[in-house]
């Protein structure tokens, strides 16, 4: 491999000035999504996929390509005519009789050089008993159709231990699927939220204050006034504001009227934009910058509690808990400020000129913030912390099946989202007949009588339940190449939020319907 191709995705990304190595080329457009902090956690990551099918390969196939490290299909099952017919990742008639693993990975492995695939025949059964340690060195696990016993006892295994992997359960017949994510505790920096920071118009800066007071507006040349970033004049004319109005923001409806009309009014030519949106962005003024209500609920997690911090080595809680003192202590009792701007009608001079004040601003409470460090935290993830600390994320689950013994959350949920329970009901019963022998064929009436004993004698089913159990019983082992492209891209993409630790993940059991074509989530 040639000195460019070995290039870190890190380096590649913040050299503008030479060209992008293979790598980058390769990964271009994924990298606009997640950036090398999320690109570095999938190629350091190792996907245990539990079964070979058409459905495991299409969600292999969408993890492969964005360049996983290394991935397992643990399978002992040969392929078969139906396998042949439907897996796109088998070589056809040529493939029958052969492991199914092997063959799959092998078609895979031609997709991204990059990545390592292997293939294991072992049983599942047998890698519980002797080395069930080998299923928890890996990143995360996802099983297909797995059968209800087995699946019961490595949901436990992965459930004994919070460092263990997540758990992917993904269950389809014909039509119809679902798939939920086991996981103790899942902590996101970058969530990537729609909200933006703050830029604190209605508390601002020294520095921010002093350079909108300085400017005499009329003065300038019609050029100059046309390109006065929003934020300025909002700063500005919200000062002006409050010395004629004993120091108090707009607060009425009439009085922010009045305040949008003044803005307007500073205007020199009609056509000057920077005023229409400082106008627009006016509501800014009397919306008190604070600290947001999801993120205080934060500040009162058990994670953060004095005997957790002594105990706990993820470098968000400690993060959080310095988070919570800077708040406590500023004089803003705000958020740290992140540099980052909107865009905004401004020439460059203004414009990297307001970007200055906003960096150095920055900067300086990033080093406050750091001082209520109690350990070592890497630079550049304080960075992504305060950067994105107006959205940080704590998600806590549950073990596998846990909903489906609670028949209080279970009847709920056939009153507020029948359709998706009934599909998602109908799976289970599926997995409960066939436990311990997958072909057996079961009638409706059986999957019907099987849901009434999960939910309650006394709970009546809905009548979406007819369609679920009338598809199930149909099709019980099809496995259609469209519902398994379609569970392909989902499974995957929530498998890449779970790794790179970047956006929210589903919740609960997210129930496909493509006889309908729509989805839906339960259990939450």
């Amino acid at each position: 491999m040639s000195s460019q191709d070995s290039q870190d995705i890190e380096t590649a990304t913040t050299a503008i000035e030479s060209a992008p190595d293979t790598k980058t080329r390769r990964y271009d457009r994924q990298l606009r999504l997640w950036a090398a902090t999320g690109q570095s956690a999938l190629e350091s990551s190792r996907v245990l996929l539990i079964s070979g099918s058409a459905t495991s390969t299409s969600i292999l196939k969408n993890l492969v390509l964005p360049g996983i490290g290394h991935f397992t299909i643990l399978d002992h099952a040969k392929v078969s005519h139906s396998d042949a017919g439907n897996n796109f990742f088998l070589e056809g008639y040529n493939s029958i009789g052969k492991s199914r693993a092997e063959e799959a990975v092998q078609l895979l492995g031609e997709l991204n050089d990059s990545v390592e695939g292997r293939a294991d025949t072992r049983t599942l059964g047998s890698i519980l008993k002797a080395h069930p340690e080998w299923i928890t060195s890996f990143t995360i696990v996802i099983a297909h159709n797995l059968d209800h016993t087995l699946l019961n006892e490595l949901s436990a295994l992965l459930w004994k231990d919070a460092k263990y992997p997540p758990l992917v359960v993904v269950r389809s017949a014909g039509f119809l699927a679902d798939f939920y994510i086991q996981f103790h505790e899942h902590t996101i920096i970058e969530s990537h939220s729609e909200i933006s920071p703050s830029l604190r118009i209605d508390k601002p800066f020294p520095a921010l204050r002093e350079h909108a007071l300085s400017l005499e507006f009329d003065k300038m040349d019609s050029t100059e006034h046309g390109h006065i970033p929003y934020v300025v004049i909002l700063v500005r004319a919200l000062e002006d504001w409050k010395k004629s109005h004993g120091g108090s923001l707009p607060k009425s409806y009439e009085e922010r009227q009045q305040f949008k009309k003044g803005v307007l009014a500073l205007k020199v030519k009609g056509d000057e934009e920077n005023f229409d949106e400082a106008e627009t962005q006016a509501y800014r003024c009397w919306t008190e910058t604070k600290v947001p209500s999801e993120i205080t609920a934060l500040f009162s997690d058990p994670a953060l509690f004095i005997e957790a911090m002594d105990s706990n080595q993820s470098p968000f809680f400690h993060l959080l808990a310095a988070l919570k003192e800077y708040t406590e202590q500023c004089d803003t009792h705000t958020l740290p400020l992140t540099s980052t701007l909107p865009d905004m009608k401004s020439d460059t001079h203004n414009y990297i000129h307001l970007q200055r004040l906003y960096k150095t601003r920055a900067e300086e409470e990033r080093q406050v913030f750091k001082s209520y460090l109690r350990v070592p935290v890497d630079d550049a993830m304080v960075d992504s912390f305060v950067k994105n600390a107006h959205a940080l994320v704590v998600l806590r689950g549950k073990p596998w099946g846990t909903f489906d013994e609670d028949k209080a959350a279970l009847g709920e949920s056939l009153s507020t989202m029948p359709k998706e329970t009934c599909i998602h009901l109908a799976l289970s019963a599926l997995s409960l007949l066939q436990a311990g022998d997958t072909s057996v064929s079961p009638s409706a009436e059986s999957i019907r009588a099987k849901i009434q004993s999960i939910v309650g004698q006394y709970t009546e089913l809905p009548d979406e339940a007819d369609d679920a159990i009338g598809e199930i019983a149909r099709a019980p082992f099809s496995e259609l190449p469209n519902t398994a492209a379609f569970l392909g891209g989902m499974v995957a993409q929530e498998v890449i939020k779970m790794i790179t630790k970047q956006y929210v993940p589903v919740r609960g059991y997210c129930v496909i319907d493509l006889i309908e074509t729509c989805t839906g989530t339960i259990g939450a």
